[in-house]
């Protein structure tokens, strides 16, 4: 169904959006979905970095006898 719209499709739900919103709700809808995807960043690289954390200072529980075994 949405593989045949094309630009002049495209062009007409952009305009009509635009009339219904007006420029000024758009822009700052925009600037919102921004601050979002900048927030969803963060969290992503925050959780990386504790799970780096986490690994690094993770210690070696194996009794002394066992690790010669392996």
């Amino acid at each position: 169904m949405l593989n045949n719209i094309g630009l002049p499709g495209l062009l007409l739900i952009a305009v009509v959006v635009l009339v219904l919103f007006g420029r000024g709700k758009i822009s700052s809808l925009m600037g919102e979905v921004g601050k979002g995807i900048t927030a969803f960043k963060k969290g992503v690289d925050d959780s990386t970095k504790e799970i780096d954390e986490q690994a690094e200072s993770a210690r070696d529980v194996t009794p002394e006898e066992d690790k010669d075994k392996a």
